[in-house]
C-alpha cells in the first residue's frame, strides 16, 4: 500500500464539454445583457445633456425630476420629428 495519495486525473472530453457550455453560457448572458441595454437604454449623449441641464438644482431628487422630464421632452420632440 503507497502513502502517496494518487489523484484521478480529468477525463480532457469533460475538460472540452465544461469548457464550451461555459463559454455558451457566457456569450448568452453578455448578448441578453448587451441587448437589454439597446432596446431600453437612452443614448449617453442625451443623459448627459439631461444632466447639464439639470445640474443647478440642489437635491437629488429634484434633479432626477428635471432629467426624467427633460428626456421626455426630448423623446416627444424626436418622436414628432418622424
Amino acid at each position: 500500500m503507497s502513502a502517496k495519495p494518487i489523484l484521478t486525473h480529468p477525463r480532457v472530453a469533460t475538460t472540452i464539454v465544461a469548457a464550451v457550455l461555459s463559454a455558451f453560457i457566457a456569450i448568452g448572458l453578455l448578448s441578453a445583457v448587451a441587448g437589454l441595454f439597446q432596446r431600453d437604454g437612452t443614448p449617453l449623449a442625451q443623459i448627459v445633456i439631461a444632466e447639464r441641464a439639470c445640474a443647478n438644482y440642489a437635491f437629488v431628487s429634484e434633479r432626477e425630476t428635471c432629467m426624467r422630464l427633460f428626456l421626455a421632452a426630448l423623446r416627444v420632440q424626436r418622436v414628432a420629428s418622424r
